[in-house]
């Protein structure tokens, strides 16, 4: 592959961003001839599901152009967000991850070479993180980590105290990590602007942030790894994955927060142009006609607002887009014993409940003699009011 010009690196970076702040942290790094070192996080959580594929193009594109990717498996963070991962499941979850995430990249044709993974409590737990931890709660407000956690961090009227430390954590995570940049997702801009203005009060350096948009679920709205009908598990098989996206909405003439084109945009687009070839084809063979071979975003809305392509040719070339990404992880998974006891481990199975046996009693229809016969405790309670009864007719 020929090295990419400057002017390329950065337009690689730069798309299908949402927002962009302090670019010229990267464009600076570029132009003194190293590899800006950017790092994403996750908290280490429920499965990761295809909504993990956007985050996971957008790193895949840095790796592209020449970046050292930084992947925080934040084991610490999963903890403290309203215990959504028990302390003893979180590390195991970590290793989950690592697996899933290292698959994913490799699907979207990228070497993971330069992907560095760092799990959280390797460092989040050293004096000096821990004292830096301190000298930021001291300087920030209660409501000031309630506003940079509020699209991130799970609150209610009687939050955990854990929540307004998680913002606080990412904030430093940025310099324990010596990183230009920090990526993310659109709902963690007010974590990211909060890092811009809290950083410099403990004498460390501002960083570039990259925001991702959010792209709808299945059925509208955020996709949640919670709720089955808005998301794709990356091992569902091909059946599951075409009854789910036959099942996704997708209005006709409607291409806004249509999440098939946003998948259109934000994967199989740049999926493509990693894999050698920038497009996304729709057959149209059941009419006939030749294929629609789509290589840019804006005409495949035209054509969707118009009504040349409509939501039953766009689904089925969805569906093969998406599998054509996520069989090559579920190969690796099948492959992979190591993956398989990890899985069992981090998300271990519900225990089944014992079976409750239903009394039904004594006067059921049908009931037997040895069926009726009472316990002596109540034989003798029984011959007693027996008795009393006798005696009161005497």
């Amino acid at each position: 592959m020929a090295a990419k010009s400057t002017e390329e690196r950065l337009a690689l970076i730069k798309e299908n961003l949402a927002e962009f702040l302090n670019p010229e942290i990267i464009e600076a790094a570029i132009n003194e001839g190293r590899n800006p070192r950017i790092y994403w996080g996750t908290a280490t959580t429920g499965r990761p599901h295809a909504g993990y594929l956007v985050p996971g193009v957008k790193i895949a594109q840095y790796v592209a152009a020449g970046c050292d990717m930084v992947i925080l498996l934040a084991d610490i963070h999963g903890f403290l967000d309203n215990l959504k991962a028990p302390l003893e499941l979180v590390n195991r979850r970590a290793e989950y991850y690592k697996f899933t995430i290292t698959a994913l990249l490799k699907a979207c044709g990228v070497s993971t070479d330069k992907v560095t993974f760092v799990l959280g409590s390797s460092y989040q737990k050293s004096p000096e993180y821990i004292m830096d931890v301190y000298k930021l709660c001291s300087l920030t407000s209660e409501h000031d980590a309630k506003k940079a956690g509020a699209e991130v961090v799970k609150q209610s009227a009687n939050s955990p105290l854990s929540g307004l430390l998680y913002p606080i954590l990412q904030v430093l995570d940025e310099q324990y990590l010596d990183v230009d940049a920090q990526f993310g997702g659109l709902d963690q801009r007010k974590l990211f602007t909060a890092a811009k203005e809290w950083l410099p009060k403990l004498g460390y350096k501002q960083r570039a942030h990259l925001m991702n948009d959010m792209i709808p679920g299945l059925q509208g709205g955020k996709m949640s790894s919670s709720d089955e009908n808005s998301k794709i598990d990356l091992l569902d098989p091909p059946d599951v994955i075409t009854k789910k996206i036959k099942k996704a909405e997708a209005a006709p003439r409607v291409a806004e927060g249509n999440g098939l084109l946003a998948y259109v945009e934000n994967v199989f687009l740049p999926v493509a142009e990693l894999k050698g070839k920038r497009e996304f084809i729709v057959l149209r063979e059941r009419d006939g006609l030749e294929p629609l071979v789509y290589t840019d975003i804006a005409q495949i809305r035209s054509d969707y607002e118009n009504d040349v392509l409509t939501p039953q040719l766009l689904k089925p070339a969805v569906i093969k887009a998406l599998c054509d990404i996520l069989i090559p992880i579920q190969e690796e998974y099948n492959a992979s014993k190591e993956w398989h006891e990890i899985e069992l481990l981090a998300y271990p199975p519900p225990e089944k409940k014992a079976k409750k046996v239903k009394k039904i009693g004594t006067r059921y229809p049908g009931a037997t003699q040895d069926d009726a016969t009472p316990n002596a405790a109540t034989s003798d309670n029984t011959d007693g009011v027996a008795k009393l009864n006798l005696e009161s007719n005497k």
